[in-house]
């Protein structure tokens, strides 16, 4: 009878293990989803006084999962999310700051161009009449480059919001499964589809800021940002928010209490929408209104020592708004009041215009590129933008690159292989065929047993 009941534990874990190798080809393309395996122990074998010949059972599923190899992939999910958010927005500025069309280093071009012209015949209205049409032109393309400016930081802003917002959301539901994850474990239930909902949590919240996540005893996790500030202890998580000053902040709210976070503490996609405003949109923005403010007042200066076609003093052409950076050309001055001349009494002199004209050779100072030659300032502040972003993009491949890696590190070892799982169908098909064999040989014994008599 004993061969019955051992042969019977066999089937019975046999059967507990098939089910879990079509639990994880079923999964096999489930993302996040971390394989399991059968953990086999013979019956008796920690009980004293009983022989052997006991039996088998499943004592618990085991979930294939390298807590470093986590840790790789979060961190690499971070470092990717990192450099992938501001690279759209410096490949717009490229576009645009490049476009020959509407770039203010043609409308520059366009304008000294026509001063050119008009040295030709100073008198010429026509002529006259083209330097305040590029004048006006260069003005709009200024305007435009601006308007891109604060879109991007607007956009910014906004994209940062929803971010902040769902770290909170993600928080949250980690907090909610590390309750969830705790109370299983002290039942003794199995806890891994709540395990591999957390971890697919951590791995997006990874990408929105980079985190720390150290495993308790009771089977939550806490995470915390890289300098220790708490997103989820337990069961509590943090509310994460943006502060709308003067500079925008990101601010975290744990346990009554409230943090503004740096923005090289954060990590991930936050952090480098930060970067991107820091380093190259407001400092990109202060250098063209610093360069528009520039050419107006070199143009306005020189201007101003020259005299109409009246013989009356010169006018300035441009008007600049110190509050918004911006220039427009002066709406009140007509053709005829281009002051080209040095000479009230001989409006034909184009010695203000030759000034005029080698304006572009002279330096303005820049915070992104110090002192430069006017003529060479658009072209600089492409490359420097060019460069930034071709640094940007070659650490955008190599975080793809390391995430990849990643990936690959954490399927060797918690991903599902169908191969391998195939073969383990097989052996415990053979494994429960020889168990049924075991009890009809049982039976059959038993029934010469019972014909002896």
């Amino acid at each position: 009878m004993s061969l019955i009941s051992i042969a019977l534990t066999g089937t019975q874990a046999t059967q507990i293990a098939l089910a879990t190798i079509g639990q994880n080809v079923a999964n096999s393309m489930t993302d996040g989803y971390t394989r399991q395996g059968t953990l086999l122990v013979a019956l008796g074998t920690t009980r004293v006084g009983v022989s052997a010949g006991d039996g088998v059972e499943v004592s618990s599923l085991q979930r294939f999962s390298d807590g470093y190899k986590n840790l790789q992939l979060w961190q690499a999910a971070s470092e990717l999310g990192r450099r992938e958010s501001a690279q759209p927005y410096l490949t717009q500025l490229e576009r645009v700051m490049g476009d020959e069309a509407g770039g203010i280093g043609g409308g520059i071009d366009e304008l000294f161009a026509a001063f050119n012209a008009a040295s030709v015949e100073p008198t010429s209205t026509p002529l006259r009449q083209q330097v305040l049409s590029a004048a006006d032109a260069l003005s709009q393309r200024f305007v435009s480059l601006q308007q891109t400016l604060a879109n991007q930081r607007s956009a910014i802003e906004q994209q940062r919001q929803a971010l902040t917002s769902q770290v909170t959301t993600l928080a949250g539901g980690i907090a909610t499964l590390n309750k969830q994850i705790a109370a299983a474990q002290a039942s003794g239930s199995n806890a891994s589809a709540l395990l591999d909902e957390r971890d697919r949590k951590i791995d997006a919240l990874s990408s929105l800021v980079a985190v720390q996540v150290v495993p308790q005893s009771d089977g939550s996790s806490s995470l915390s940002l890289r300098n220790g500030m708490p997103l989820v202890v337990g069961g509590r998580a943090a509310e994460v928010a943006m502060d709308h000053g003067t500079p925008p902040a990101v601010t975290l709210s744990f346990a009554n209490q409230d943090y503004t976070v740096a923005n090289d503490v954060l990590g991930g996609q936050i952090a480098g929408l930060g970067e991107y405003v820091g380093k190259v949109l407001v400092p990109l923005s202060d250098t063209v209104a610093a360069l528009a403010s520039q050419i107006a007042s070199a143009v306005n200066t020189t201007l101003a020592t020259g005299f109409d076609l009246s013989g009356n003093p010169g006018q300035p052409l441009f008007q600049f708004d110190a509050a918004t950076g911006r220039i427009a050309v002066n709406g009140a001055l007509t053709a005829d009041q281009l002051a080209f001349s040095s000479d009230a009494t001989k409006p034909g002199n184009s010695d203000v215009l030759q000034t005029l004209i080698g304006l572009p050779n002279q330096n303005v100072s820049l915070s992104m590129l110090g002192s430069v030659q006017l003529r060479d300032a658009c072209s600089q502040l492409l490359g420097d933008l060019g460069s930034r972003s071709a640094q940007n993009k070659a650490a955008l491949k190599t975080a793809e690159t390391v995430r990849d890696q990643a990936e690959q590190n954490w399927k060797s070892t918690s991903g599902v292989n169908r191969d391998e799982e195939a073969a383990s169908l097989l052996q415990y098909q053979q494994m429960y065929q020889a168990n049924l064999k075991v009890i009809a040989v049982a039976g059959e014994l038993f029934d010469a047993t019972l014909q002896m008599f």
